[in-house]
């Protein structure tokens, strides 16, 4: 029989989360102008940049997220199994 798995609640600070959203949003306006240049049948190079430009901005946005989860989900799991 499989466990049941109650899931881990916590909640981030609202202005770490905002940063997170607004990062997002960036990346979505990048990858929607590469849809509208491919439309447009603009020059292969110019949309390979862009897209470059949007793989850097998901990369940056994981790796904000992967700190966050340490700082944030294992540091305070942690600090709970250390005090119970």
């Amino acid at each position: 029989m499989a466990k049941s798995h109650t899931p881990h609640v916590h909640t981030h600070p609202e202005d770490e989360t905002a940063a997170l959203r607004l990062r997002m949003r960036k990346i979505v306006g990048q990858l929607q102008g590469v849809e509208r240049m491919l439309e447009a049948d603009r020059d292969c190079a110019e949309v390979l940049t862009q897209i470059i430009s949007a793989r850097r901005g998901l990369k940056s946005l994981s790796e904000k997220l992967i700190q966050s989860h340490l700082h944030h989900c294992i540091d305070e799991a942690a600090t709970k199994l250390s005090e119970g």
